[in-house]
C-alpha cells in the first residue's frame, strides 16, 4: 500500500485572521523534530509570520540620545567617556541634553564605541523636536 502525505496548503499571510491562525498552528507544532514534515511546516510558518510581523507590527529604532545613555549605563560609563568621541564637557553636555544634533563623524564614532547601529544614531531625538 502507497502512502499518499496530506499537506496542508500554507499560504502568503493576507489578513490578520490567517495571522492568528498560524500563530496556533505554530503553537501546536513548536517542538517539531526539525527535518521532519511538521518541522518543515513550522519553519515556513515562522518564516511568513516575521515577514508578516514586519510589514504590519514594525518596531520603531529608540530614541537616538536615549540609546546612547542607555548604552554608558550598560557600560558603566560616565560622559566624561564621550569626550573622546564628541568633544569637550560641553559638546557632550548639549549632545545629551538635545541642544546640539550628533555629527556625522560623531555617528560613526559613537556606533562603533558603544555598538549602536548607526540607524538608531541617525534618527532624530525627540529631545529635539520639543
Amino acid at each position: 500500500m502507497i502512502k499518499v502525505k496530506v499537506m496542508t496548503l500554507i499560504r502568503v499571510l493576507k489578513n490578520e485572521g490567517q495571522y492568528k491562525q498560524y500563530l496556533m498552528r505554530i503553537d501546536e507544532i513548536f517542538d517539531a523534530k526539525p527535518g521532519s514534515d511538521e518541522g518543515v511546516e513550522l519553519e515556513l510558518l515562522l518564516v511568513l509570520i516575521k515577514l508578516y510581523e514586519d510589514e504590519h507590527y514594525p518596531i520603531p529604532y529608540p530614541d537616538p540620545i536615549m540609546a546612547i545613555k542607555t548604552r554608558m549605563e550598560d557600560l558603566g560609563w560616565k560622559n566624561k567617556d564621550l569626550e573622546v568621541y564628541i568633544g569637550d564637557k560641553g559638546n557632550v553636555s548639549k549632545i545629551l541634553s538635545g541642544k546640539r544634533r550628533l555629527t556625522v563623524d560623531m555617528i560613526r564614532k559613537l556606533s562603533r564605541a558603544l555598538d549602536l547601529p548607526i540607524e538608531v544614531l541617525v534618527g532624530e531625538s525627540d529631545l529635539q523636536t520639543a
